[in-house]
């Protein structure tokens, strides 16, 4: 089954946090009718035990949508959603490198707000095209006029003709459905060129081993192809390619140039399908790999020790695991005269560290001891030397500093 390039649009949903991300997703799948009305959930790409309680996005979701547009053309929609708050940021940079373009969504009554800005400088970085929504019109408090000039003044972004909706009531969601189409660009890319895809994501599955998220830049890859990883230099033959539904995962035969999909090739090691990888054919490889992400630094560190200490090798496997599906995740091994063996855990926020150990104890059955989150400090000694100190154990003697 072919298709045609300039018919697939590859696109991210961003947003302060609370402007109504996941709502519109939601309006998206069920407008085209991807699910029946019997499957259908609030938030229904968020579907982790946590988010959905918390009511936020913690890990980005593909889904692949087919519209038929007002022209009577198909068209597919990869749909990305995306976290809005800042500790998942990098969440957001890794979609944000599988798509062409961006929907930004602002809330009519709050304006823009700091995330705004900061995702839209991401897209910008990224060379996607911003389409900005405004949504919450329904609310009494919702002025679109102001916000549209906002959206102007502060962010560059013509907005005159934005989409107005309201994503709860499902106001004019056909409107954004069509502005995909003119604002968001097709995807490029060279199909009879060598295999080259980036990995966005990968989670580990139990029964099928590593599943490898990834976009299709050029060249094609299908059940059967000899594929070799660029930086790890491990080599796989695929099982499985497909692409994303709602809430699962649906094989195809092929996916070429500019789509967005998954494959398993059972992969058992973790270690050798890195987040930012490029993805070439092991028999006709490209000639350089992508360029990946850049690393990201912890803000907050702390210790993770098992209240057992046997159960210090179930949570190396955990955090090992865990890694994989959030890779701004750091850790290495401590060990403390009253604690036992246990880890030194790096993370992008407070939230960032409540939700791992969360994550930690309810999927991976845990018990947790955690010491008292702490920043990095630098400290200049004596003889000229700077240190970073992320253990106050490790604090020097008060002379030398």
């Amino acid at each position: 089954m072919h298709i045609d390039q300039s018919k697939i649009r590859n696109f991210c949903i961003i947003a302060h946090i609370d402007h109504g991300k996941s709502t519109l997703a939601d309006r998206i799948i069920e407008k085209t009718g991807t699910l029946t009305s019997r499957e259908m959930q609030a938030q229904v790409l968020d579907n982790m035990e946590l988010e959905r309680e918390r009511g936020i996005t913690i890990k980005s979701q593909a889904v692949r949508i087919v519209y038929k547009a007002k022209d009577g053309e198909e068209y597919i929609y990869n749909l990305i959603d995306t976290p809005g708050h800042v500790d998942f940021n990098y969440e957001v940079s890794r979609s944000l490198a599988a798509c062409d373009g961006a929907i930004l969504v602002v809330d009519a009554a709050q304006g823009v707000e700091a995330q705004t800005l900061a995702n839209v400088y991401l897209a910008l970085d990224h060379d996607l095209d911003v389409m900005p929504v405004i949504n919450k019109i329904d609310l009494p408090s919702a002025d679109p006029d102001r916000v549209v000039s906002e959206i102007e003044d502060v962010i560059g972004i013509e907005a005159e003709d934005a989409p107005r909706i309201s994503a709860k009531n499902g106001l004019n969601i056909e409107d954004v459905l069509e502005q995909i189409i003119v604002k968001i660009p097709a995807p490029t890319g060279d199909e009879n060129a060598p295999l080259k895809a980036l990995i966005f994501d990968s989670v580990y599955d139990p029964y099928k081993g590593v599943i490898v998220f990834f976009r299709v830049r050029e060249g094609r890859i299908a059940k059967g192809t000899k594929v070799r990883m660029m930086a790890t230099g491990a080599e796989f033959e695929t099982v499985e390619v497909g692409y994303f539904g709602a809430g699962q995962y649906i094989p195809c035969d092929e996916l070429s140039a500019g789509m967005v999909g998954y494959m398993t090739a059972s992969i058992k090691n973790l270690k050798e399908t890195r987040v930012g990888d490029t993805i070439t054919d092991a028999e006709n490889p490209c000639a350089e790999a992508l360029p990946g992400y850049k690393k990201v630094n912890p803000m907050v560190y702390c210790g993770l020790y098992p209240a057992d200490g046997a159960k210090y090798p179930d949570l190396r496997d955990a955090l090992e695991k865990l890694q994989l599906n959030d890779a701004s995740l750091y850790y290495e091994p401590e060990t403390s005269v009253a604690l036992g063996f246990g880890f030194r855990c790096g993370f992008l926020g407070l939230l960032h560290l409540e939700i791992i150990q969360e994550r930690l104890e309810r999927e991976y059955n845990l018990d947790l001891v955690t010491t008292a989150p702490s920043v990095v400090y630098r400290i200049h000694k004596t003889n000229g030397e700077m240190i970073e100190l992320t253990n106050p154990s490790n604090m020097p003697d008060p002379s030398e500093i």
